[in-house]
């Protein structure tokens, strides 16, 4: 894992509480921004991770470089860190970070409705692997085009995560495809990076 950035951090619990998001960020969007400001109050530190690759995704659009500056650009809260992940899974960021961190770590992903559900239903080809992998970290789920309701089996280690706003219709994607058809899209990033988003992008 490599750090673009490290946030100072006052006070330290034991374990670590840390809120982890993920994504390509291409570019970063105010639902990006809603779902870190949500998080705060849960964990002791915020880290972006940007995964070098992520299974079954490829990039269009902006460099890897092109990206964090955008991130760093869009206003993140100060106890918010960035960085470089090797791999995308879920599993192999939250091994990266167990490196990089304190022995200890509580580690959460930070997602919506849609991601949790993915990551919760997806086949993994054997019964037991999300237990299993629950167990090495937590998610804490935004609603996004509706609450989530976790499993009973794993409702200890899915939490409800009240965002500030509904972001169903704010994404990446929208983003790029909205500036693709010219249509108005500014209102779904930061206005610090609108600039920069409009010369990359367009």
């Amino acid at each position: 894992m490599e750090f673009i950035r490290r946030a100072r951090i006052s006070a330290r619990h034991d374990p670590l509480r840390l809120g982890i998001l993920p994504g390509s960020f291409n570019p970063p969007t105010i639902a990006h921004l809603a779902l870190l400001e949500a998080a705060r109050s849960h964990v002791d530190e915020l880290l972006c991770v940007i995964p070098r690759a992520f299974p079954h995704k490829t990039y269009h659009g902006a460099t890897l470089s092109q990206r964090i500056a955008l991130l760093e650009a869009s206003g993140l809260p100060a106890e918010c860190s960035i960085a470089i992940s090797e791999r995308g899974l879920f599993a192999d960021i939250a091994e990266e970070c167990r490196q990089a961190y304190a022995i200890g770590l509580r580690p959460f992903f930070v997602c919506g409705r849609d991601a949790a559900e993915r990551i919760v239903e997806w086949d993994y080809g054997r019964e037991g692997a999300i237990e299993e992998m629950l167990n090495q970290f937590e998610l804490l789920v935004a609603p996004r085009g509706g609450a989530y309701a976790a499993p009973g089996a794993l409702r200890h280690r899915i939490h409800p995560l009240a965002a500030p706003r509904e972001m169903a219709e704010v994404s990446s994607t929208e983003v790029r495809k909205r500036i693709a058809q010219g249509a108005q899209w500014e209102d779904l990033v930061a206005g610090a990076i609108v600039d920069a988003v409009r010369k990359i992008y367009t």
